[in-house]
């Protein structure tokens, strides 16, 4: 008898999209021959290759605890736009963020209600249903948010605060987010290698013009901080300059909250 591995099973999964424990079953009745699961699959009616078509498409969902101290946030995905705007579809990625946000440490492509889930929609659509990226943050001294942008449904950020931040709040800085697509939180969060190389092409850049050294490290500085301000959160000018107008950093003081940190997830984008 070959041994039945949960990679072969899981391969079997994506390709019929049928159970888990069907899979195993079918894989240890044909002895882990692949091929001959997949036909006794097709024998019962079963479309095979679901796994073989690019899951590109999708939505994101999320979910927050009841005393708002922890949020997560789900990709589930497709290969169609009209199947993830279908009802079965959203309701089983709403689920999925339901279920982690319930049990952070949950590994959903292995979760058997959402296995279950995805092999009835992807035989209701004939499309291959994948659970994409995940996280859940937690907020002990303070609040989590949840941002949603319902237009497309394809970007989902969830943040954490020291504080209590205001639904107002978590929904501009939300939106800031997932509009501006910050590379990380604050300086620190940016390559230190990148760093060193932005500030050595900003001070040969000005000893090019005849500065001196210390007047071109000088001039570096200054394009470092507006190479921050374009990528870091906390150094970015906010978003939405008729409530309020000056950098996020100085947004979230004037509102007596502290971000600790956000994630932000988007369909098909790493």
């Amino acid at each position: 008898m070959a041994e039945i591995t949960a990679k072969l099973v899981n391969e079997l999964r994506s390709r019929t999209g049928q159970p888990m424990m069907d899979c195993k079953k079918m894989l240890t009745q044909t002895n882990g021959d692949m091929d001959a699961a997949i036909a006794e699959f097709r024998k019962k009616g079963i479309k095979a290759s679901l796994g073989e078509r690019a899951a590109t498409e999708g939505r994101v969902a999320g979910a927050i605890s009841a005393d708002g101290k922890s949020a997560a946030i789900v990709e589930l995905n497709c290969n169609t736009d009209f199947t993830a705007k279908s009802d079965p579809f959203l309701k089983l990625a709403g689920k999925a963020a339901q279920i982690l946000q319930a049990a952070p440490g949950t590994d959903l492509s292995q979760s058997p209600e959402i296995n279950a889930g995805a092999a009835e929609v992807s035989q209701m659509t004939g499309e291959n249903i994948r659970v994409g990226k995940s996280a859940v943050l937690t907020a002990p001294a303070g609040k989590v948010g949840l941002y949603l942008y319902s237009i497309t449904g394809k970007i989902g950020v969830i943040l954490s605060f020291t504080g209590s931040p205001s639904d107002e709040l978590i929904t501009q800085l939300g939106g800031h987010i997932a509009f501006t697509k910050p590379a990380g939180l604050t300086r620190d969060s940016v390559d230190p290698a990148l760093v060193a190389k932005e500030r050595e092409i900003a001070v040969e850049a000005a000893k090019a013009t005849g500065k001196p050294q210390a007047i071109a490290e000088k001039i570096a500085e200054g394009k470092l901080n507006a190479f921050f301000g374009e990528r870091v959160l906390l150094d970015q000018e906010f978003f939405n300059a008729q409530l309020f107008k000056g950098s996020v950093s100085n947004y979230l003081k004037a509102n007596n909250v502290k971000l600790d940190a956000y994630v932000r997830i988007e369909v098909g984008q790493a």
